[in-house]
């Protein structure tokens, strides 16, 4: 008999075994012999709670504010691409669980639903992923769009002007099933694979659309088109987290793109308290890549960070069971925090200190 799933791991393994092995490999893989994949997630085994005994933690409270945006617990879902893959209702029951979990969803630029099919269904707050394009009155309609649906923040991507190279998707000629398309980018045309792309059709889409020549003087640009708040995401320099606020920049993710861009950058977790020092209180710094614990997530509180994303398990949890499995994969990960802030001698996400970390 098969046993519901108890952990994020859990649903891992169901979607392994439940999705074809192109679209399993695109979600799972990294950038050429996946080190930096494997190191996110290591990382933070290397990392020690050194916990507070005696301390009354009768009541616990895990909610926080991101951006000033009340969520009931410092996860945000983090966007990931072509939900539609994991299960026929995509986007959509992300952003339902979402809501329902009182969080954050950040939605890609390369969803298999629109922005306006995801925020019609959307119960809680959402942000929209940016690629830059080339055509950037394509790029310009799709901020336009974000903020007419009702997004409250743009996140640019800044650590992909270029694809790192997933030899996983070379090797399957990764292309997108029959009826899916980068659903955002259809009003400009722009919503398929190149048909004659050899090896991998994303990076082949990626090569011929996505604008290489993207730099800092574009964020003035992008702030400039837009009354809501920006994030960049893909920062691991100390030095990149330096210059961010000249920006007008809301905020940092520290983020190497899941392992899926430079193989060999530094795990999150471990490029994370050089960008906070950085910034020095004058950005709010969040963190994505290998977290799947609640334990994780109190040791990337206690390190500076404010909130943490999550994105593989949410696609997990999606195949499993739809909106079902990610509002699961979410009160899973919910208990775990509530354990380990407790079993550290923390009430409140805000006693989460550096000196937790032995």
């Amino acid at each position: 008999m098969n046993m519901e799933p108890i952990n994020l791991y859990d649903f891992e393994a169901i979607m392994r075994a439940k999705l074809p092995r192109m679209a399993y490999d695109y979600y799972a893989s990294g950038a050429h012999d996946e080190i930096t994949l494997r190191e996110n997630r290591a990382a933070y085994d290397r990392i020690h709670l050194r916990y507070r005994v005696l301390r009354d933690i009768s009541r616990r409270d895990l909610s926080t504010t991101v951006l000033g945006q009340r969520v009931s617990m410092p996860v945000l879902i983090a966007p990931t691409a072509f939900q539609r893959m994991a299960h026929p209702d995509g986007e959509v029951a992300t952003a339902r669980a979402a809501g329902k979990a009182g969080t954050i969803m950040i939605l890609s630029t390369l969803a298999t639903s629109s922005i306006e099919e995801v925020m019609e269904a959307a119960t809680g707050p959402v942000w929209f992923q940016l690629y830059v394009y080339k055509d950037r009155g394509a790029t310009t309609g799709l901020v336009e769009r974000a903020e007419s649906a009702g997004c409250s923040a743009l996140v640019l991507t800044v650590d992909a002007q270029i694809w790192g190279r997933r030899e996983r998707d070379v090797r399957n000629r990764f292309r997108l099933p029959e009826g899916l398309s980068v659903k955002n980018l259809m009003p400009a045309g722009k919503e398929q694979f190149p048909r004659d792309a050899a090896g991998s059709g994303l990076a082949a889409y990626v090569a011929s659309l996505f604008d290489p020549a993207l730099s800092w003087k574009d964020l003035d640009w992008l702030c400039s088109i837009t009354k809501l708040p920006v994030l960049i995401k893909g920062v691991v320099h100390p030095d990149d987290a330096r210059q961010a606020p000249e920006y007008g920049v809301a905020g940092l993710i520290v983020s190497n793109h899941g392992g899926r861009q430079v193989d060999t950058s530094p795990a999150t977790i471990e490029a994370l308290p050089g960008v906070v020092k950085a910034v020095d209180d004058g950005l709010e710094v969040l963190i994505d890549g290998g977290i799947r614990r609640g334990t994780d997530v109190v040791k990337a509180l206690a390190l500076g960070a404010k909130a943490v994303g999550v994105g593989r398990p949410i696609l997990w949890g999606l195949s499993h069971a739809g909106e079902k499995g990610v509002s699961q994969v979410l009160e899973i990960l919910l208990d775990e925090i509530d354990s380990a802030m407790g079993l550290c001698g923390c009430t409140s996400v805000e006693e989460v200190s550096r000196d937790l970390i032995g």
